[in-house]
């Protein structure tokens, strides 16, 4: 998977963007919590104060509050406040200076309000029995736990602002409702956020399957025919839809998801650790016990995930060739035998999702009772605290929620790290065909073939294997065609015949020897170069879906109109098509599934006739047409290509009888060549062929 984002380079720029809203996002959903806290623990509880240190207060009472601390917090106390017509005014505060005014303060106000039911007023005490008096009753402060002083302190603070004349209700309305407006802007700040990163996760990763998608397409139509033997089709069309569309959906979670869990996760451990809260145990026993549970669904789940794209593979492979081999399984009757083949592939491949599926099911609600049982444990824990008056409400219910997000960031990764080995997997099959070098390749620096000797072929001593072939298919052929010469191919089958032409256009490159075009060696030409001196008519006749005329065009999209309908005449298909009611514009379906297979050799032979290229290559390619049809076709090519060179593989004698050069085959080798009388008299394997398909008439002719 880290190869994707060495792919994803253009795209850096959006992921900081995407970076920088999760960011935002997280501090919007981490500081939700504090605010529940204030607004039931400051709000509700102590009616919208927030401490101990009142923003204005009487002179009197601030005198008297003033005679019960120590002296350094009494210089501190003095100097956050100023006086004004009669009120001490508090000036503007840091958090920590607020903080330590907020202990001298909540203790003094208990000593005072302790003075008070004991019916002493401070202000009247002398210094002598203030002194006298200050160390026991502090003592007792001290004995008091900080929430309870708190608390007593908040209620001095409102007994202190209604003898001001203030609306202490409205005060906590007011405060209320100012923290829930800043809880709804940071809640549509994050809702916000949320979008926006959900559209950039989105749209990057789009555009990241876009580009595999062409990458592996371009990559595709580099291969020669080994790679493509190498993965199989059915393989690169799982690989270029499933493998990628995987990857895609990971991407997408991994920037909405895997890049917002963490964040969430370690903000809230410190949100919580700065709460100093005695139920941080319960936080680290629930982290453990989901580690356990993703542990071992992990374990079980993993091969199996791992295996899922290899058994897509398997059903995609089968499906295609059922449905290639159609006419020939229902002529042969074994629709049974491949019902069953094709319910194997896709029991295997239904039976493991279904217990992928089951695991993953299983995860949710355990996942879900854990957090459950965290959120009962916190509750059944911190209210023990409420109850001793060391934890508050609210500051329970912020903990409860800290907890939820951090565990929920744990959940969330273990979603994602579900999809993680297959889409690992679906990269690994991507990078592999993005970094498998084709065997046939452009030269560093193209030579141009001379135009003098344009049309003219040289084989010198070629030999070819396979790939992975222990034996050569071809040994030692060596031939020249010169340009406006017919040179034929015949030999049994499987003899090399089509094998040899296929090495022209660097389908496969020679193993031995080389093969000169217009008297450059081929691999030393620009691939473009060579192909677009070819015109190549297939064994097996390839239609594309869309229209006669866009088919007739392939080769050379701004043939001028006579030039087209000169080479339908030529490859003697007028006739059939002007029997259809739109003509040349007459729609071909997928693989020319809507003609005939006469009809797709002769169209694939006009395609090359329109190409107008140096050379033709008929790879068998009027297997499919009749005698009288085959002759006359030949006669029209005759008269087109005489100044071209062509190559003619054929099964037929017939075909071949006036070429100017016939190159028998037998096991790889040539083993005569020479007009069709010369080859009569001097090869036997011709005279063999001859014999069997010709009469003597014929063969004397």
């Amino acid at each position: 998977m880290i190869k994707m984002f060495k792919r994803m380079k253009k795209n850096w720029g959006w992921l900081a963007v995407i970076f920088c809203l999760l960011l935002v996002q997280a501090f919007c959903d981490l500081s939700l919590p504090e605010y529940t806290s204030r607004i039931v623990d400051t709000g509700i509880q102590q009616g919208g104060v927030e401490d101990a240190v009142p923003d204005r207060i009487r002179e009197e009472a601030f005198d008297g509050l003033l005679r019960l601390m120590a002296a350094e917090d009494r210089e501190k106390a003095e100097a956050a406040y100023s006086l004004e017509d009669g009120l001490y005014v508090r000036k503007e505060l840091t958090g920590e200076e607020r903080e330590e005014l907020n202990a001298p303060f909540g203790k003094a106000m208990v000593a005072e309000a302790g003075l008070a039911e004991q019916g002493v007023d401070v202000l009247q005490l002398s210094q002598a029995q203030l002194q006298a008096m200050l160390p026991g009753v502090l003592e007792q402060v001290e004995a008091i736990s900080d929430s309870i002083v708190t608390q007593a302190a908040v209620a001095w603070v409102q007994d202190e602002y209604a003898a001001q004349g203030r609306n202490v209700d409205q005060m906590q309305t007011d405060y209320v409702l100012q923290s829930g407006l800043q809880m709804l802007g940071l809640a549509g700040i994050s809702m916000l956020a949320a979008i926006l990163v959900t559209f950039l996760s989105s749209r990057v990763s789009a555009a990241l399957g876009r580009d595999l998608r062409n990458q592996v397409y371009r990559k595709v139509l580099s291969f020669s025919s080994g790679e493509m033997n190498h993965f199989s089709t059915a393989s690169l069309i799982t690989r270029s839809t499933n493998d990628i569309q995987q990857i895609q959906l990971v991407m997408t979670l991994l920037f909405r998801i895997v890049l917002y869990a963490p964040i969430l996760g370690a903000g809230g451990i410190l949100k919580v650790l700065e709460t100093k809260s005695t139920m941080t145990w319960v936080l680290a026993l629930g982290v453990a016990v989901i580690f356990a549970v993703m542990a071992f669904l992990f374990a079980v789940a993993m091969p199996r995930f791992k295996k899922l794209q290899t058994l897509v593979d398997k059903i995609n492979l089968v499906t295609r060739e059922i449905l290639t081999g159609i006419m020939v399984i229902r002529a042969f009757s074994t629709e049974k035998h491949e019902e069953e083949r094709f319910e194997e592939a896709n029991r295997n491949l239904t039976r493991t999702n279904l217990f992928v599926n089951r695991c993953m099911t299983f995860m949710m609600p355990v996942m879900m009772l854990i957090m459950n049982g965290l959120t009962v444990l916190i509750v059944y824990t911190g209210a023990r605290g409420v109850d001793e008056g060391a934890v508050q409400v609210g500051s329970m219910m912020a903990f409860i929620q800290y907890t939820m997000q951090i565990i929920m960031a744990f959940l969330m990764i273990a979603m994602v790290a579900v999809f993680m080995p297959r889409a690992s997997v679906s990269a690994s099959r991507v990078n592999e065909v993005l970094e498998t070098e084709p065997s046939i390749r452009n030269p560093e620096s193209a030579e141009t073939p001379d135009p003098e000797r344009r049309g003219e072929l040289e084989f010198r001593s070629v030999s070819f294997a396979y790939p992975g072939a222990e034996e050569d298919v071809l040994t030692d052929v060596s031939f020249t065609a010169r340009r406006g010469e017919t040179v034929a191919f015949i030999g049994s089958t499987g003899s090399g015949k089509s094998t040899l032409v296929n090495l022209i256009p660097r389908f496969f490159d020679v193993s031995k020897g080389e093969i000169l075009l217009d008297g450059v060696d081929i691999r030393r030409m620009d691939l473009k170069d060579l192909r677009s001196r070819l015109g190549y008519v297939p064994q097996k006749a390839v239609l594309f879906s869309g229209t006669i005329d866009s088919n007739l065009r392939y080769g050379r999209e701004d043939a001028p109109e006579e030039e087209i309908r000169k080479a339908v005449e030529i490859a003697q298909a007028a006739d059939f098509v002007d029997e259809k009611p739109e003509g040349i514009a007459s729609a071909i379906a997928q693989g020319g599934s809507n003609v005939s297979g006469g009809q797709k050799q002769r169209l694939s032979i006009a395609r090359a006739v329109v190409k107008q290229p140096e050379i033709y290559i008929f790879d068998d390619s009027f297997s499919a047409l009749d005698f009288q049809t085959d002759a006359r076709l030949r006669k029209a090519l005759k008269r087109e290509t005489a100044d071209a060179t062509s190559l003619i593989v054929a099964q037929r004698v017939s075909t071949i009888l006036h070429a100017d050069r016939i190159l028998v085959l037998d096991e790889g080798r040539v083993v005569g060549q020479g007009t069709h009388k010369e080859l009569l008299e001097s090869c036997e394997v011709y005279r063999q062929i001859a014999r069997s398909q010709l009469s003597e008439e014929e063969l004397g002719a």
